[in-house]
């Protein structure tokens, strides 16, 4: 093997693209074939190591011969995680090896322990960087797929609720939220167990990084005991935090629980704008007919159209598509100029399939007149 592939015309564009630390190019390709000797599979492993070992700025400044310091640019990939682009001496790499190595050994079934991901997460103190979802979803999934090993990581995991590292807790949070997210068994087993580790977690919290995860955890386990300490979140001040707690409650609200219809229409006047989405979201989905409840003397379904119809002149633009087409799925007028104005856009416009239902309701009422 050359000592630079990328220097090298007659390698593969994936080792390229491992060398260069690009997971978005790795992990859209098929993935090399096995680690055996000689191997396209084995080179990648070999080169995605050597930068993890090695450290992107101290391999930069090993090739290049330059001693200065290095420029770092974020890219942000698909699905909203990022990695960061260096250069330094005219040579320029993503930090994303640590991800690829872990994605291969992951295809290969090299198997890594709990630690050892874990220390290569840590190694990134950025929560939203792409090796933070690969080794959390790698544990996640290869556990599922081998029963046997699942007590091991979820205790694991579970052990670092009580630890004094805010990137530890958030680790070992994520992955017991993977476990739960990627099990696709009908009878949920991981719901249950999740909220009992996760209710009183949330509770003394207070890093919000971590908060984020327990309380998405939280709103996708169905725990009716979840419901109140989400209620008290969509108020906490964080806002992605509220945003996650509004987005658990759209099941109690149509069961007619007043503290969580109330909470939610208190948020469609948030200050963040994703806040008064996810509102207008939890307003808008609701099944036939609405809950027998008032809250402050207001009908359930009088409230929840008011403060949708509330939303149609927000100053932002989604926020008020999202109002609009929520309102037009409920018949209500007041969604109809907004609607009207949005008839134009074609299907790669980022609000077509969220309009969409709404047109075609709207057509049908039309031709039935």
């Amino acid at each position: 093997m050359t000592e630079e592939p990328w220097d090298d015309p007659a390698q593969s564009p994936l080792l390229l693209a491992v060398d260069r630390g690009d997971y978005e190019l790795v992990t859209d390709g098929p993935t090399p074939p096995g680690p055996g000797a000689g191997t396209e599979g084995q080179r990648a492993l070999e080169i995605a190591r050597r930068w993890c070992e090695a450290g992107v700025e101290a391999e930069l400044r090993r090739r290049s011969g330059t001693a200065g310091p290095a420029e770092h640019t974020v890219v942000r990939h698909d699905g909203g995680w990022l990695s960061h682009e260096v250069s330094l001496g005219g040579l320029t790499v993503r930090t994303g090896h640590a991800a690829i190595l872990t994605r291969l050994e992951s295809a290969y079934g090299l198997a890594q322990s709990f630690d050892v991901l874990k220390r290569r997460a840590l190694a990134e103190p950025d929560v939203d960087h792409v090796v933070w979802f690969e080794t959390t979803s790698v544990l996640s999934q290869r556990q599922l797929r081998t029963p046997a090993n699942l007590d091991t990581a979820w205790n694991a995991a579970a052990a670092l609720a009580v630890s004094p590292d805010p990137l530890e807790r958030y680790f070992g949070a994520d992955v017991l939220h993977c476990v739960d997210l990627f099990d696709e068994s009908e009878d949920f087993p991981f719901d249950t167990p999740l909220a009992d580790l996760f209710l009183p977690w949330a509770e003394r919290e207070e890093d919000p990084r971590v908060l984020r995860v327990l309380t998405d955890g939280l709103a996708s386990s169905m725990d009716p005991r979840a419901v109140a300490p989400l209620t008290a979140l969509t108020r906490h001040p964080d806002g992605r935090v509220r945003e996650l707690a509004v987005q658990g409650l759209p099941f109690p609200m149509n069961s007619g629980n007043k503290e969580a219809v109330t909470a939610v229409v208190e948020r469609a006047r948030d200050d963040v704008p994703a806040v008064r989405r996810a509102a207008c979201t939890a307003l808008g989905a609701v099944p036939v007919g609405y809950p027998d409840v008032t809250v402050a003397h207001i009908p359930y379904g009088t409230l929840r159209l008011d403060a949708l119809a509330g939303c149609l002149s927000d100053d932002e633009e989604d926020v008020r598509v999202t109002a609009a087409g929520w309102l037009a799925m409920s018949d209500d007028p007041r969604a109809d100029e907004v609607l009207c104005s949005y008839e134009g856009i074609g299907e790669d416009s980022p609000y077509y399939g969220e309009l969409y239902s709404a047109w075609r309701r709207r057509e049908r009422q039309v031709a039935a007149r």
